[in-house]
């Protein structure tokens, strides 16, 4: 039969045991806060910007036409702009969510050069390119403010 400090000292092992286990639970790999949000938005607009891409790669004329614009591009340099940028925005998206320094460096960069991107692709579609910048703006917000929780 065990004795009642055989009995205190189980107890007091299976609290810290169980206190440990509680601070395991709250670290976790995955990153939270404003950079949920960010590397949520950059992998959907990557996502968006593969189909935008490859619509603008596979059918130009889909595209309404502004004669006299000051940014004349031909739309085919524009779908393989798009692509590349969609493929890094969802690679940085990924890496952003798992709270790694490379991707939020990569992801301010690409959601600054969409914004750019986005700026010369105002006559095709205006609103949603100013739709984009917006949340270009908010995913660098995000990604620049992102604090890594104190170990």
């Amino acid at each position: 039969m065990p004795t009642a400090v055989a009995v205190l000292t189980l107890c007091r092992m299976g609290m810290t045991a169980s206190a440990d286990q509680a601070v395991e639970r709250r670290t976790t790999q995955w990153a939270s806060g404003p950079i949920l949000f960010s590397g949520g938005m950059l992998v959907i607009t990557g996502i968006f910007q593969v189909f935008t891409g490859t619509m603008a790669l596979a059918h130009d004329r889909l595209y309404a036409g502004t004669p006299e614009y000051l940014f004349a591009f031909d739309l085919t340099v524009w779908g393989w702009v798009l692509f590349v940028m969609a493929i890094l925005s969802i690679a940085a998206g990924f890496g952003a969510l798992r709270g790694l320094t490379w991707a939020r460096i990569v992801g301010i960069g690409t959601a600054w050069l969409s914004m750019v991107v986005q700026f010369m692709f105002l006559p095709h579609y205006p609103v949603w390119s100013i739709i984009v910048i917006v949340v270009d703006v908010l995913i660098i917000w995000g990604l620049a403010s992102y604090r890594r929780p104190a170990v």
